[in-house]
């Protein structure tokens, strides 16, 4: 099975829950409504994250970053191209 990771750069407390990608770039950009407190806004990434990727919550974990706004995420399943692909559509 395929394991990727890649760069989240999450901004809490957004209008509105959003992912933008950045064509060139690596960095992909997530703003939430969730407050940064009490792992809100981490959980709410993870949750928004897996929806647009299609893929279940328990695929996907922080593994570096956890209470910063730069984080890396591993992703079981997909290739990073494919998750690039789906996080842009």
């Amino acid at each position: 099975m395929e394991r990727c990771t890649f760069v989240v750069r999450l901004k809490p407390g957004a209008k509105r829950d959003a992912i933008t990608v950045t064509p060139g770039e690596s960095t992909v950009q997530v703003a939430v409504t969730a407050p940064p407190v009490e792992n809100r806004a981490n959980d709410r990434c993870i949750v928004l994250v897996a929806k647009s990727l299609g893929v279940a919550k328990s695929s996907l974990n922080i593994i570096k970053g956890g209470h910063c706004r730069e984080k890396v995420i591993a992703c079981e399943g997909l290739s990073i191209d494919e998750v690039l692909r789906r996080l842009a559509q």
